[in-house]
């Protein structure tokens, strides 16, 4: 894992602007920094790299990477887990390479012999620049689900990319302008969806998108195009448990693959154990976890169960849940856009300490969205009695301050009602008198579709791009750790989406690691409740409430936008009005930090 930051524009930029931009990814590659500039040419282009040495060692795998005989440059952050396949199989065709087994060299040559329709073949998480220096065009690409970040600016006499929204903000001369329908969305569901960014004219690279840049006649034309669609591949086929497993024990040891040591992250619960008892079937495994000084979030008894039966070298460490304000302040600190999820503190918290041992970790992030375990999910399929939708109509005359509503509308026959219900807060937007027309709807259930798979393509285009996966990246790469995720391999996405749902119990959850892990475990150990790794937001919010204040009254937001909600949500101490000063704080905070 890698950041890069660069510009390509008609007339001069001055590369220290850059340089201080870049200040703000180095943490993504700390290993070595190197730097590519013409300020001569026509179109002048100043790129720098920063790496997270992992796979090839070597000083000839740095970048940016220029082809031998194009001239073309490349900038890779990511991984490509069948780089090898895809290595040999142009060795083949006579290609040659300067590198023993570096992926970005595999992309560079790739591009190079294929153009653009290479990119589908590519297995893994990756934000791509490649710049055709012959024909003044300017590629950026990202992964299919969106695990690596991208962003850009562009004008008519230039183009600004990186890993970081705040190293473009930084590097950028222009004042920046809050969008005001972003910072709607924000307050709905505590993010800011791809494309847009809380700025207006600075953006995010779409999932699975290819942007093109053309630099003619002293403008940018700018074109984009989609190498992937989730809903592409949704078919009936057979459903074959072999099949499926097989697809993501390749999955997990593809991802063990590194020239440096791997740990894998287990808690003791479903996904990170299935992952550690593949990997043990294949290796030595390191493992590390996270234990609690609360019993209520400690899961050392089942990580450590975990550990001895698949006999992993396992490490642990404590983390105290009574997180104090300076820890919280730190891991806000990360953030390049606003983000609300408060997860975001104790992931980073694990992340920093992980990283004390080891440079990649591999993870469970994506199983529930693979498999359907979400809570909405499954409340959205339920049957709907004729008292769960009177129930539901208690959403409208419930008063906002009570609460988001979710427990009635969850209770909806209308399934788009129902799963959006813990994803959106639109009692919010009325308590704070927003006036704006604009609307950013993210939960589009399509009605063509078989119901189960129409919210699982919600989860993949929305969910998991825009929220699970930022804080994934953030807190991971803040603290220069390489995480892996298995689940989220494309195969295994199209597998699900292209078979019946006969593996599907609704009373049952993930059924099919269940079994699979009952060979090895108990039905205590199987189908205890699912915790989380959290801390005690609510107290500090109520106990702050004059540091919360002093933030609001320094900040862009509120004040400016709406009236200060903040004691009138104090007035009914529950973890949605907490949920509601956390959101506005940490928007604060992150202008407060640019």
């Amino acid at each position: 894992m890698c950041g890069f930051i660069g510009t390509l524009s008609y007339d001069y930029f001055n590369p220290e602007l850059l340089n201080q931009g870049n200040k703000y990814i180095e943490c993504r590659g700390p290993d070595s920094k190197a730097s590519k500039s013409s300020l001569e040419s026509k179109i002048k282009y100043n790129f720098i790299f920063n790496r997270l040495s992992i796979l090839d060692l070597a000083d000839n795998a740095n970048q940016p990477m220029q082809h031998s005989i194009s001239g073309n440059y490349l900038m890779f952050n990511g991984e490509i887990y069948n780089h090898k396949e895809l290595r040999n199989e142009m060795i083949k065709k006579g290609v040659h390479f300067k590198t023993s087994h570096s992926d970005t060299e595999v992309i560079l040559n790739g591009i190079e012999q294929e153009g653009l329709n290479f990119i589908p073949k590519l297995r893994g998480q990756f934000s791509i620049f490649y710049f055709d220096i012959n024909l003044n065009r300017a590629y950026l690409i990202r992964d299919r689900l969106g695990q690596k970040p991208l962003y850009y600016y562009q004008d008519k006499e230039k183009l600004i990319f990186g890993s970081n929204l705040t190293s473009i903000l930084k590097s950028n001369k222009n004042q920046q302008k809050i969008s005001e329908s972003a910072l709607d969305e924000y307050l709905r569901y505590g993010v800011v969806s791809s494309p847009r960014t809380i700025f207006k004219d600075y953006y995010k690279v779409e999932p699975a998108n290819i942007l093109e840049f053309h630099f003619v006649k002293n403008t940018i034309i700018a074109s984009k195009s989609k190498y992937w669609e989730v809903e592409d591949f949704i078919d009936d086929e057979p459903f074959n448990i072999e099949e499926f497993l097989s697809i993501l024990e390749n999955s997990v040891t593809t991802r063990a693959e590194a020239d440096v040591p791997v740990a894998s992250f287990l808690s003791g619960g479903l996904d990170s154990t299935t992952i550690t008892k593949f990997l043990s079937e294949h290796q030595k495994t390191n493992t590390f976890s996270v234990t609690s000084d609360n019993s209520k979030y400690d899961e050392s008894i089942w990580s450590n169960l975990a550990s001895k039966k698949y006999n992993t070298n396992h490490k642990s460490v404590n983390v105290n849940s009574d997180i104090s304000s300076e820890q919280i302040i730190k891991s806000l600190s990360i953030l390049d856009e606003p983000y609300s999820d408060p997860s975001i503190v104790p992931s980073f918290i694990l992340s920093r300490e992980i990283s004390k041992h080891f440079k990649v970790a591999i993870s469970g992030d994506g199983g529930d969205e693979l498999l359907g375990g979400y809570r909405r999910t499954f409340l959205t399929l339920g049957t709907k009695s004729f008292s769960d939708s009177l129930l539901s109509k208690a959403y409208f005359i419930s008063p906002g301050i009570l609460g988001s509503g979710s427990s009635f509308l969850s209770k909806s026959k209308n399934n788009q009602q129902s799963y959006s219900s813990t994803l959106a807060d639109e009692k919010f937007i009325k308590m704070l008198k927003r006036t704006s027309n604009t609307y950013t709807n993210n939960i589009l259930l399509n009605e063509n579709m078989d119901l189960y798979k129409s919210l699982l393509v919600n989860d993949y285009k929305f969910f998991l791009p825009e929220q699970m996966l930022y804080k994934v990246d953030r807190t991971s790469m803040a603290n220069s750790l390489e995480v892996r995720s298995p689940f989220l391999d494309h195969n295994l996405i199209q597998y699900i989406m292209s078979h019946d749902i006969s593996y599907v119990d609704k009373k049952n959850p993930k059924a099919i690691l269940k079994n699979l892990l009952y060979t090895d475990f108990n039905s205590e150990f199987i189908n205890r409740k699912k915790q989380g790794f959290v801390f005690d937001m609510e107290s500090w919010i109520y106990n702050n409430k004059t540091v919360i204040n002093e933030t609001f009254r320094n900040g862009k937001i509120v004040g400016n936008y709406f009236t200060n909600p903040i004691n009138k949500l104090s007035l009914y101490k529950s973890r949605i009005n907490a949920l509601r000063i956390w959101k506005l704080y940490t928007l604060e905070n992150y202008f407060l930090g640019i």
